[in-house]
């Protein structure tokens, strides 16, 4: 049984960020997928199964592409950074802003994924619906932003949106059955979101288990005409 009958029946999966809470879920996902021919998994830290990426490396991103042989019909960003101590935490208001701060949030959130894009996305296949899909938020959504506050990464996250979208473009051009789209994964139970999830309700705070099946169904039902899209883990679209 596969959760992506509408990929290649053979596919090829690379995941970027594979030790994370949703990056291994979806490993262990994709492992029980009889979909999935060839598994590829990328993780700052390499074993496992997992071969080493460190997204603050172009050399290094360019490396694990090349370790990920063609053709490739799903490719998943799953990384980013939301806090880490002692410096790195959401500002709650603009006093709290830092330059080395910003710099780095955006490198992990945006940066980083923009080059895993401009060296994979060539490696998908032609002529059949392939994927390339990065984990953004909804606080990455202008449109959406009422409350303020968390400034680093909703800018982070929005950037991420303008490059996929970018990126869409001109991917069409040469991929036009290909989809490029940020995905929102809901709030899930993972050392990225532990320090924030006090108040929300059970109901809303997803396993990563869950989290990735949901991601899987959207990835499932996308189209070429949604790509460049920003999605929620239910499929609804998100403005930017």
């Amino acid at each position: 049984m596969t959760l992506l009958p509408s990929l290649n029946p053979q596919a090829r999966v690379a995941i970027v960020g594979a030790s994370g809470g949703i990056g291994s879920a979806l490993l262990d996902i994709f492992h029980a997928d009889s979909g999935v021919a060839d598994l590829f998994a990328f993780s700052r830290t390499a074993g496992a199964g997992r071969h080493p990426i460190d997204l603050g490396d172009e050399a290094s991103i360019a490396a694990a592409a090349e370790c990920a042989a063609a053709p490739l019909d799903l490719v998943l960003v799953t990384t980013g950074i939301l806090h880490r101590e002692p410096h790195i935490r959401p500002e709650k208001s603009m006093r709290e802003l830092d330059a080395a701060v910003m710099a780095e949030v955006l490198a992990v959130n945006a940066i980083g994924p923009a080059l895993v894009a401009k060296h994979f996305l060539p490696k998908l296949r032609r002529g059949t619906k392939t994927v390339f899909a990065a984990l953004s938020a909804r606080v990455g959504s202008i449109g959406d932003n009422r409350l303020g506050g968390w400034a680093s990464y909703r800018a982070s996250k929005s950037a991420l949106n303008m490059l996929l979208k970018t990126l869409a473009i001109e991917h069409a051009r040469g991929h036009p059955e290909s989809i490029v789209a940020a995905l929102h994964p809901g709030t899930v139970d993972t050392p990225l979101s532990l320090p924030f999830t006090r108040r929300v309700p059970a109901s809303q705070l997803f396993s990563p288990d869950t989290s990735a099946r949901h991601l899987l169904d959207v990835i499932e039902r996308l189209t070429p005409a949604d790509s460049g899209g920003f999605f929620a883990w239910d499929g609804s679209p998100i403005e930017y």
